[in-house]
C-alpha cells in the first residue's frame, strides 16, 4: 500500500478541482493521502477534503512561516479540529530559520504551544525544520514528544540519529529519487523508521523533476528507497 503522507491538496493548484488528483493516485496504488494544513484556513479546507473523498485525511496546524498571523484564540480552534474522526496529527507546524518569515520567538511559541497540544492529545506532530535543527529540537525535548515525523529531511545523518533515538520518523521528497547525500542517510535510518511523501506541489521525483508534483508519484519515491534498501518495492511499503 502506498501513502502520501505530506500532500498539499488544499493549496493552489489542487484546492479548486482536487478530484483527478486523487483518482490518478488511487489508481497508481495510492491508498492514503494525509492533506496537512498551514494555517487555520487550510487546516479547515483539509478535513473538507477528509470529509469529501474517502483516502484523504487531515492534520491541522500553524506553519512556522505563517506563526506571525496565529491569532489569540488560534490554538482553541486547532484543538476543535482534532475531534474530527479523520484528523490523524498536528501539522505542519516547526521552526524555519532559512527565511525567516515570522519572528523566531513567535515561532517558538507558536511551536511550542502546538507541540504541547499534541502531547496532551497523545496526536503526532508533521514537523517542518528548515535550518533550525537545535531551536526544533529544544522544543520536542522541552515538551518530552518525539511523537513526530520529520517531513522533507534535510539536515544531516547525526541530526537524524538524535531524533530516531528519541522516537520520531523522518520523511524524504522526490530529492530520494537524485540527492547523493538524501540517499546516504537513508541508507542509516531502519525501515521501519522511514515514511513516503511527495510535498506535492513541489518536490516532484525523477523522472517528472522540474514539473508540478502531486500524489500519484509517492510511487517513485517509494522506488527509490526500494533501491536504496535493496528491497523490492512491495517488500519496503510493508
Amino acid at each position: 500500500m502506498y501513502i502520501d503522507t505530506h500532500a498539499h491538496l488544499n493549496l493552489e493548484p489542487f484546492c479548486k478541482d482536487p478530484e483527478p488528483y486523487i483518482e490518478r493516485a488511487v489508481r497508481a496504488g495510492v491508498r492514503r493521502i494525509i492533506v496537512p494544513g498551514i494555517d487555520l484556513q487550510t487546516s479547515e479546507k483539509a478535513i473538507e477534503l477528509a470529509d469529501m473523498f474517502e483516502p484523504v485525511y487531515a492534520a491541522v496546524g500553524i506553519h512556522p512561516q505563517d506563526s506571525g498571523k496565529a491569532e489569540k484564540g488560534y490554538l482553541k480552534h486547532i484543538e476543535s479540529f482534532l475531534q474530527h474522526p479523520k484528523v490523524l496529527a498536528i501539522g505542519e507546524v516547526g521552526m524555519d530559520h532559512f527565511r525567516d518569515y515570522a519572528p523566531r520567538d513567535r515561532q517558538l511559541r507558536v511551536f511550542r504551544e502546538q507541540a504541547e497540544l499534541a502531547r496532551a492529545y497523545d496526536r503526532p506532530l508533521i514537523v517542518h525544520n528548515r535550518a533550525a535543527d537545535e531551536d526544533t529540537f529544544s522544543v520536542l525535548d522541552e515538551t518530552d514528544h518525539f511523537r513526530a515525523q520529520f517531513h522533507c529531511y534535510g539536515s544531516d545523518a547525526a541530526f537524524a540519529s538524535r531524533v530516531l533515538e528519541r522516537g520520531a520518523y523522518i520523511s524524504f521528497t522526490g530529492v530520494i529519487t537524485f540527492s547523493a547525500k538524501a540517499a546516504e542517510i537513508l541508507k542509516g535510518i531502519p525501515l521501519d523508521r522511514v515514511m513516503t511523501e511527495t510535498d506535492c506541489p513541489w518536490m516532484a521525483p525523477v523522472p517528472y523533476r522540474g514539473k508540478q508534483n502531486e500524489p500519484a508519484y509517492v510511487v517513485e519515491v517509494l522506488r527509490a528507497y526500494a533501491r536504496i534498501y535493496d528491497k523490492t518495492p512491495e517488500e519496503t511499503s510493508e
